[in-house]
């Protein structure tokens, strides 16, 4: 298997962890304020991945590499700070359509930042990608108020995250990469709890069953094995590829309440599924010129 397809499919697998524990953070912050709960998730998400660490990486720990993981860190919070704080002001079907935009995002990001040329296909794919992502998560969009402009930052911070994450990837050892990234998620959040959530916990807010589960699952899974794997592999592909691919995280959020809560697709958001499945098929296809290369390499063989 060629290190692009190996790259692509662990990446989808990221897109399948996050979207299908959704519905799991969203019982979670029920109880836990959703800065305080991300400081702690991503916390422990960093701790896990410390374990892995080996004594010959610590010789590693260069500043440029801490500087890199705290830059991606930087905006990583930003993403989440902002889709959090959003939803109090704007609708969830808002926020998602928004959010998705950074599928759209990433591709004139490469140009202008990684001096990369995407092929066209790969913004019609974007394109189609966005229709889909609008009709998966239909809903009231007429006017724009606070919560949609905040949203839309997030879905820029999203955005330069995998840009710059595929700058940085190929440069620093992933796991180390990943750790500081994690930490500096964790601080900004915890100082962004302390300034911005005023809400009184008890003791049993933070060892309700929901919320312990929550917090494990997503640390180990959704945080700590889905980022390395961000991390690791998105040097073998583009990032316009993998805003694409990460476009399948609304889909499987939206199969996860299927299964779990029993929310029914309309026909709406069928055809949104379908129309995302589309176009990461079509930014797969080979370009014009490189068929032409291969038919041309095969008649000079023959």
């Amino acid at each position: 298997m060629q290190k692009s397809t190996l790259a692509d499919l662990s990446l989808l697998f990221v897109a399948f962890i996050w979207g299908s524990t959704f519905v799991i953070v969203q019982n979670a912050i029920q109880f836990l304020p959703p800065h305080l709960f991300n400081g702690i998730r991503f916390l422990l998400a960093a701790c896990v991945l410390t374990l892995f660490i080996k004594k010959t990486y610590t010789k590693a720990w260069s500043k440029e590499l801490i500087k890199a993981g705290m830059f991606l860190g930087i905006f990583l919070f930003l993403g989440y700070a902002f889709q959090t704080i959003g939803l109090l002001y704007t609708t969830s079907s808002k926020t998602g359509f928004i959010t998705g935009l950074s599928v759209m995002i990433v591709p004139f990001l490469s140009i202008c930042i990684l001096k990369e040329k995407p092929r066209r296909i790969v913004f019609f794919s974007a394109l189609i990608g966005i229709i889909g992502l609008f009709l998966l998560t239909l809903g009231d969009l007429a006017g724009i108020n606070i919560g949609d402009l905040l949203v839309l930052f997030c879905a820029i911070a999203f955005a330069l995250h995998i840009v710059f994450t595929g700058k940085f990837s190929n440069k620093y050892e992933p796991l180390q990469l990943t750790i500081m990234q994690l930490i500096t998620v964790s601080l900004l959040s915890f100082v962004s709890s302390l300034l911005f959530e005023k809400a009184s916990l008890s003791f049993y807010d933070f060892f309700n069953k929901e919320v312990i589960s929550a917090l494990l699952i997503t640390s180990i899974f959704a945080t700590a094995l889905a980022f390395l794997i961000q991390t690791k592999f998105q040097q073998f592909t583009t990032a316009a590829r993998v805003a694409l691919i990460f476009a399948m995280e609304p889909v499987f959020a939206a199969l996860t309440a299927f299964i779990v809560l029993n929310e029914r697709l309309n026909g709406a958001a069928l055809i949104g599924c379908l129309l995302i499945f589309i176009a990461m098929i079509l930014t797969e296809m080979p370009s014009v010129q490189k068929i032409k290369r291969a038919n041309t390499e095969q008649k000079h063989e023959m």
